[in-house]
């Protein structure tokens, strides 16, 4: 997102769909785009390699034609070279991933303050090529790196000199876009509430299936002002957002995620009895079985119910991210959910619920609505955000379902209880984003023995009272016999 000291733009894509063109033309754009699959396929394993990492887009064109000119396939020179630098410009973003992933990885492995400029130093290497004669760095690029790879057959790029827009009605416009042959182009209609201007990137969705037109839509710019209010995030099940100053956001989240898993579970179950059925009469009464395959076992149905379940709950998680911004720009302290929940014991069906909970559709919506409003999004580390006591950060007192019962016996919203945890780690110094979860229990637990220890109490003493969750004692330096002094956990 491009961004200046006070003010950033408002970008959005924007899809239209295409509503007219002749047989020849849907043809001959199906050729071009099978073709340009091809400079995509082969631009993606020339350049997708470590060799060329950190390579500029704009030098791509050269590398690539120095061993696929578009004369071998009979494409204009144009369009060959916007799909090789839309290819390059996809491996720089899959790259800045990988180098992401990477600090993770360093993190992980030299955690503590006596390890600060080990990583300060591993980093700074990874943003040059400097990393290739590190080996520790470079295995770790590998592993986090996959070699690109693209089957991607099924779109063109045009840049503002491949095509011509000419508006016809209201909500109609004519696109003269850039063919196979010279001097010739091809006309397609499309319905859309704006002029097409800038890159536009022509797509047959297959699933549809239907031609698109994918464009950028600047919305203007909004002034950020020099001091964010912070707000913190918990990201829940039942509603999606609930922040630090206690409101709820997407409250029917829930009850639509548990609504479409038990239809699809439920249709699931009929549909494997279905199949048996099927593979009993394959045999026995062949016409029977093929009439079921045809009828009761297909997907189209299905799939299309399926996208409309999506498309609901992706409206409900926009609305929520809507309504919290509420068009002012924020500091907002959310949860890094990328990695997966490890051994926490659940029934199935819970699990089955949480596969359908869309964190990844949460996270994408705070941050386009954080473009919008020129807010800022940081993520922190969730571990234990639950169940930590918001008062005095520590962990005395014990969550159930939606109320947090602190070790004085006051009950908080457990939500909001946890919104104002993620509030604080975002400032928190001793709690980084990429520490594991061990090392964010052995932190809260000291601040529980040091609070405890102005009470004249210990960790034991607290487990003794119900205050203290018992699954505690198995963490690391708090192993030891009834009365150890909290001071030497």
């Amino acid at each position: 997102m491009p961004r200046k000291e006070g003010v950033t733009k408002r970008i959005s894509t924007q899809v239209v769909p295409v509503a007219g063109m002749t047989k020849s033309v849907e043809l001959e754009l199906l050729q071009v785009m099978k073709k340009l699959g091809i400079v995509r396929a082969e631009s993606y394993n020339k350049l997708g390699s470590i060799n060329h990492w950190g390579l500029d887009w704009k030098k791509a064109y050269p590398e690539v034609r120095s061993f696929r000119t578009p004369e071998s396939l009979g494409l204009p020179s144009k369009l060959m070279e916007w799909t090789v630098s839309d290819v390059a410009k996809a491996i720089t973003a899959q790259q800045a991933a990988c180098t992401e992933a990477v600090v993770k990885r360093i993190y992980k492995r030299f955690s503590g303050t006596y390890n600060q400029k080990r990583r300060k130093e591993l980093c700074r290497q990874l943003k040059t090529l400097a990393f290739l004669e590190n080996p520790l760095l470079h295995r770790f690029v590998r592993k986090e790196y996959q070699r690109g790879h693209s089957w991607v057959k099924n779109q063109i790029v045009y840049q503002q000199g491949g095509y011509t827009c000419k508006q016809l009605s209201r909500n109609t416009y004519q696109l003269e876009l850039a063919g196979l042959r010279r001097g010739k182009r091809n006309k397609v209609i499309v319905r859309s509430n704006r002029k097409l201007k800038g890159q536009i990137r022509l797509i047959h969705n297959h699933v549809l299936p239907r031609f698109e037109i994918h464009f950028l839509v600047d919305h203007g710019t909004v002034e950020i002002p020099s001091e964010l209010k912070s707000v913190g995030v918990d990201k829940g099940y039942t509603e999606a957002f609930y922040d630090s100053d206690g409101h709820a956001h997407g409250k029917g989240l829930g009850k639509e995620t548990t609504k479409k898993s038990d239809r699809i579970c439920a249709k699931n179950r009929n549909r494997g009895k279905l199949w048996a059925l099927h593979r009993k009469l394959e045999e026995l009464n062949p016409s029977r079985s093929a009439r079921i395959l045809k009828n009761n076992l297909s997907r189209k149905t299905e799939n299309k119910r399926y996208r409309q379940n999506q498309s609901e709950l992706k409206a409900i998680i926009g609305a929520a991210s809507k309504s919290l911004f509420n068009g002012e720009s924020l500091k907002v302290f959310a949860e890094d959910l990328t990695q997966p929940i490890k051994n926490k014991r659940q029934s199935k069906a819970m699990s089955r619920k949480l596969n359908s909970w869309m964190k990844g559709q949460m996270r994408d919506s705070l941050q386009k609505w954080a473009n919008w409003t020129g807010s800022v999004v940081t993520e922190v580390q969730p571990s234990y955000t639950s169940q930590v006591d918001s008062r005095n950060g520590t962990l005395l007192g014990k969550r159930t379902g939606d109320n947090f019962t602190g070790f004085d016996g006051v009950v908080l919203q457990a939500d909001y209880n946890a919104a104002k945890n993620v509030l604080d780690r975002g400032t928190d110094k001793d709690i980084t984003r990429y520490m594991n979860k061990t090392e964010v229990q052995a932190v809260l637990l000291r601040r529980t023995a040091r609070f405890l220890e102005g009470m004249g109490l210990s960790l034991l003493d607290a487990i003794e009272l119900g205050w203290l969750d018992c699954k505690h004692e198995l963490c690391s330096g708090f192993q030891g016999t009834p009365g150890r002094d909290a001071r030497n956990v």
